[in-house]
């Protein structure tokens, strides 16, 4: 639990566009895309502060940031008695007519939300990552350190650091450096096979971040950037620590998935994360009740499985049912099915993820394949089946071969 002596501010960075997630951004802002059911992906980072008892959050929006703000608005409803809140706050021309220029400018643009709270510590946080992770730990880790920021970063084998921004430590957990998709980058001393990346969280004391984005904004030649500008600019002064997320200890996680921690920015990353939850012993385990991952979705009934006119029963294996889901005389496997979904009778419905209420027709067939809400896949229609032909009727494919159909899209035979 965190030190009641300190105030902490959690702020979620929640403006991303998430173009490489097209057609699944093209209505909504990236930390509004739905996952894993019945959350969308800024219920993680908003769970991860909720649960260490840090319960005063602004969340910066921007981009066609509606369904975000309404998820945010109806879910995560904090009572006012001792002064609590999750709040989106979207850009607002509060220092002239500018939308926000880059992630430090929108927390420059909204320095008057840190003056009002006043706390001794900032936690500023990606919306967009799949991961548990106490900040509390985190925010206690920069008290020691000394440091003016403290950046998380995960152990990832060294071949892929070029898909990184990389933290090399000196012996005191210091940065000595900081590098954006380094090809020649350093293993640790204790791991020479592995380096550290950026989770894109990182403590803030109040004052150093004050100072920091205020000078920041001052610099024509700054992309305004938490990572690549503020954070270079502190590992520079010498002023910046790193936080090893493998020391991070959330109650209830097995060894499987300790320290799971995904980028969903791409289709692919963003299919494979999904199907990371659906095994037996899954990667990620949504079922740890120790460290919830909070949500809301309206007053659902259970999900129903049922035999059809054919006799043909209803079944879902290895996959996730939300409620509200009915499966009639239809074959689920190995997917994560979201709220309202119906599969109608002899459908057959593999390795796919289904948004909220997508109807699939009868004797339809779906592979391999994300479905937007309300998308339709017609009786007797294919989708996954024939990359060509899904290719030539204009939906999206990933570059390993994940078809996508957009939110209300309809899939004829």
């Amino acid at each position: 639990m965190p030190d009641s002596r300190d105030r902490v501010l959690g702020v979620v960075l929640a403006g991303g566009e998430g173009r490489r997630l097209a057609p699944l951004t093209d209505d909504r802002a990236k930390p509004a895309v739905p996952f894993g059911g019945v959350y969308r992906l800024v219920d993680f980072a908003l769970s991860n502060l909720v649960n260490a008892g840090y319960l005063r959050i602004a969340v910066l929006t921007q981009y066609k940031s509606h369904s975000l703000d309404r998820h945010i608005a109806q879910t995560w409803r904090m009572s006012p008695l001792f002064g609590n809140y999750v709040m989106s706050v979207p850009a607002q021309m509060r220092l002239g007519r500018r939308w926000f220029e880059g992630s430090a400018d929108a927390i420059f643009q909204n320095l008057n939300l840190v003056s009002d709270e006043a706390p001794d510590y900032v936690c500023v946080f990606g919306a967009d990552h799949i991961y548990r992770l106490d900040p509390a730990q985190m925010v206690q880790a920069h008290k020691r350190s000394g440091a003016g920021v403290t950046v998380a970063g995960i152990r990832v084998p060294l071949a892929e650091a070029p898909r990184f921004g990389v933290i090399e430590p000196d012996e005191q957990g210091r940065i000595k450096r900081f590098r954006e998709k380094p090809t020649d980058a350093v293993g640790l001393a204790d791991a020479p096979d592995m380096v550290l990346a950026s989770m894109g969280n990182y403590v803030f004391s109040r004052d150093v971040l004050i100072d920091a984005v205020r000078e920041d904004a001052e610099r024509k030649d700054s992309r305004h950037d938490m990572g690549g500008d503020i954070i270079t600019n502190l590992v520079d002064s010498g002023d910046a620590a790193v936080y090893d997320f493998s020391h991070n200890k959330i109650p209830g996680s097995t060894e499987r998935d300790a320290g799971y921690w995904r980028d969903v920015g791409t289709l692919d990353s963003y299919f494979d994360a999904q199907m990371d939850l659906i095994s037996v012993h899954p990667v990620f385990n949504l079922y740890n009740l120790a460290w919830p991952i909070h949500t809301w979705y309206g007053s659902l009934p259970p999900a129903k499985f049922v035999f059809d006119e054919d006799g043909r029963r209803g079944s879902a294996t290895d996959s996730i049912v939300a409620p509200g889901v009915i499966i009639a005389g239809g074959a689920v496997r190995r997917c994560v099915i979201s709220p309202g979904v119906r599969v109608d009778s002899g459908a057959k419905v593999d390795d796919s993820v289904l948004m909220h209420d997508v109807h699939i027709g009868e004797g339809a067939t779906v592979r391999r394949a994300i479905l937007d809400k309300g998308a339709v896949v017609q009786r007797g229609a294919r989708i996954g089946v024939d990359p060509e032909y899904d290719k030539s009727r204009g939906f999206t494919q990933s570059e390993q071969g994940v078809v996508v159909v957009g939110k209300g899209q309809v899939v004829a035979p």
